[in-house]
């Protein structure tokens, strides 16, 4: 018997969804293996919206099932899995639901399907619906303490385009040839879904693909003026083509080949110029010290929920501890590298205090205090002087991600 058109995007996203939720892999990591046998590329994006989605607002459509069932289905059962993946696209993605029930159900052998047809039904005819804002896992939600509640609110949506433009004077003919909105100089805001390729500028080296919050870290370090600088961890290189644009000389070292690739493709599109060194930073020396050290350190990345859901289903206390770690040993490495007067801004894309406040307070340098006139306008530097950021934030413009930036003067 035939399989019905579109069965193959809903098995790659139950594996996505096993993948993450049962061996810990980010939608990422997981997608070559999931989507082997996906042809279409409209298919290959079907499967991670849903799957997305699905983890996005799994403890609500978890409480949808739960309140269906006459005993609760056990938290990895393959009935579950599957009603987590049809209520969200029912509920999220507007699939209607015999389309939802034509595909869903035929991942699933004679006893599990009939009790997810029953469920489903019994939603359906009920009005089911989500609410507002997802709900956070309960040790996320305790986690982010109270601003929990805030962040969830922005992470309802995948979020919007933001652009990082090459040169910072052209911001407003940009945007108007784009028809976007602009937050901060240099920066513009499309709606999601854009096709990024085919849209002007993308050619020519523009622009390139930069969350607003994600170019906050490079903008504190001001103009270059010839000056050296070093972008620790820096592919795929959002930020090094911050630096380079702004006048100053790059060295930017990271120990992915395949993500110094990116960086280097990014480099060759733009026109615009840096050393790239592929190194373990924890061994390698440099060769001089820097005026300008950017550490944007490895994390867990819970900041970029509202693009990566996963996280919110992958992180804990484990994942927290040994990141902290590296970047503690990141950060005694770069103090080092500093000349007399330079400056050190310390990043992540994290909301975990563990990674940000409490990593800054250890940093043996003079802080130097982010000031209200370097942040676009809503966004305001903490009592110490940092920056953090969060996806519940400039909420009637669109959000942002979650980071947290401090910076110091040796």
């Amino acid at each position: 018997m035939a399989t019905p058109p579109g069965f193959h995007a809903r098995r790659a996203a139950l594996r996505l969804l096993d993948a993450v939720l049962r061996r810990g892999e980010t939608l990422e990591q997981a997608g070559a293996a999931a989507l082997a046998d996906v042809r279409k590329a409209e298919d290959k994006a079907l499967a991670r919206a849903i799957a997305g989605e699905t983890l996005r607002w799994l403890t609500d459509l978890d409480g949808l099932i739960d309140g269906a069932t006459a005993r609760p289905l056990p938290p990895d059962a393959k009935a579950r899995q599957v009603l987590r993946l049809m209520l969200a696209q029912w509920l999220r993605l507007g699939t209607p639901p015999h389309a939802v029930l034509a595909t869903g159900l035929e991942l699933l052998s004679a006893g599990p399907r009939r009790l997810a047809h029953g469920v489903f039904g019994a939603l359906t005819k009920r009005g089911a619906a989500l609410p507002e804002a997802p709900t956070l896992p309960d040790a996320v939600a305790a986690r982010w303490r109270d601003r929990a509640r805030a962040i969830a609110a922005g992470l309802a949506d995948p979020p919007p385009l933001d652009l990082a433009l090459r040169d910072l004077s052209q911001t407003a003919q940009w945007a108007a040839r784009l028809s976007a909105d602009s937050l901060a100089l240099g920066h513009l805001r499309l709606p999601r879904g854009e096709a990024v390729e085919k849209l002007a500028g993308f050619a020519d080296g523009a622009w390139w693909v930069q969350d607003l919050a994600a170019s906050l870290p490079a903008r504190l370090l001001g103009a270059g003026d010839c000056r050296h600088a070093l972008d620790l961890c820096a592919a795929p290189g959002g930020k090094t083509l911050q630096l380079a644009s702004t006048g100053w000389q790059v060295t930017a070292l990271d120990i992915s080949k395949r993500r110094l690739e990116l960086l280097k493709d990014n480099l060759k599109r733009t026109g615009l110029t840096a050393g790239v060194v592929r190194a373990d930073a924890l061994a390698w020396e440099p060769k001089h010290r820097f005026d300008a050290i950017l550490l944007d350190a490895p994390c867990t990345a819970t900041g970029t929920a509202r693009r990566h859901p996963d996280v919110l289903h992958r992180i804990g206390p484990r994942q927290i501890a040994e990141m902290a770690e590296l970047q503690a040993a990141l950060i005694e490495r770069a103090t080092g590298w500093l000349k007399p007067g330079g400056v050190l801004v310390y990043a992540v894309c994290s909301l975990e205090r563990e990674e940000g406040e409490a990593r800054a307070a250890t940093v043996a340098l003079t802080p130097e205090p982010i000031r209200a006139e370097e942040l676009p306008e809503g966004l305001a530097s903490t009592p110490e002087g940092w920056l953090r950021t969060d996806p519940g934030m400039l909420a009637e413009a669109g959000g942002l991600d979650g980071f947290f930036v401090a910076r110091f003067r040796a």
